[in-house]
Formats: C-alpha cells, sequence, structure tokens
C-alpha cells in the first residue's frame, strides 16, 4: 500500500524505512526505547507490519503493528519527527493503519502512550476496561544498562 498526499508519500513497505533513521529517534529522542542497539531495531522491523511517512525519500514518521494478523495486534514506537509535526500526519497515518487489510478483524488491538491519548482515542482506543487481567514483566532502562535478557 502507498499513498501520497500533499507531498508525502504514506507506505507499509519495510523496504522503505530508514532503519538508521528510526534508530536514531527511538535511541536518542523516545521515551520508551532509549539506547535501545539497532540491531534490535533492524529486527523489530523485520518482524512487524510497518508503516513509514516519508517527504523527499526522508523518514518523516513511523509506527509498526506486532500482530499474528488473526486475532491481536500491538502498535508501537509511533512518532513524527519534529520538524514535520502539526500537519496532521499522525492522523492520517493512523487512519490508514486502522484500515490496513491485514488489521480488519482482529479481537485486540493495544498500545501504550504516555501522552497522546487525545490521538488515539479518536480512532477507538480507551482506557483499558479490566486492568487487573493485565499482568507484565517490564525491565526499567533495559537498553540503557546493557541487558536485554529476562
Amino acid at each position: 500500500m502507498e499513498i501520497k498526499e500533499n507531498g508525502f508519500i504514506f507506505s507499509d513497505d519495510s523496504n522503505l524505512v530508514d532503519v538508521t533513521g528510526v534508530h536514531h529517534y527511538l535511541s536518542t529522542q523516545s521515551y520508551w526505547a532509549k539506547g535501545i542497539p539497532i540491531e534490535l531495531v533492524q529486527k523489530s522491523i523485520a518482524n512487524s507490519l510497518c508503516f513509514g511517512v516519508y517527504k523527499d525519500s526522508k523518514q518523516a514518521g513511523f509506527a509498526r503493528w506486532v500482530t499474528d494478523k488473526a486475532t491481536f495486534a500491538y502498535l508501537c514506537d509511533v512518532y513524527i519527527e519534529e520538524e514535520f509535526r502539526g500537519l496532521g500526519l499522525s492522523k492520517k497515518l493512523m487512519s490508514l493503519m486502522m484500515f490496513h487489510p491485514d488489521l480488519q478483524g482482529l479481537r485486540t488491538y493495544c498500545l501504550a502512550t504516555l501522552d497522546a491519548h487525545g490521538l488515539y482515542s479518536q480512532f477507538g482506543f480507551k482506557q483499558v476496561s479490566s486492568p487487573e487481567k493485565l499482568m507484565e514483566i517490564r525491565i526499567q532502562d533495559i537498553y540503557l544498562n546493557g541487558n536485554n535478557k529476562i
């Protein structure tokens, strides 16, 4: 899938992803993946349904779904580069991703966010209805302390 709009290209072609650019953003600017090694970013892209936003061949934004394409999808690593914010790109990206053929009819779509509840609620995301059912193993600052094993 590739859509061109207002000089931007939105695509689900993982071959277009600028892995170095995505790594730079995630490892230096995100609050959720500070210090992530590039090898892990490469592996995550290879094993996810990825979406990119491009302007003049530059990576302007990125997002990926971890999914079995049958019952479950987890949205993560969503960002728009600062110079392209305020143009509605995150809304357009979300619209395209939510209607992607591989993501239709799933039982569960989920994500975690610290600061973008307003964006995601526009697409039907809500607070978890039964948080007591959820469990996790969370290793804080895993990439910064050099330990990426359980």
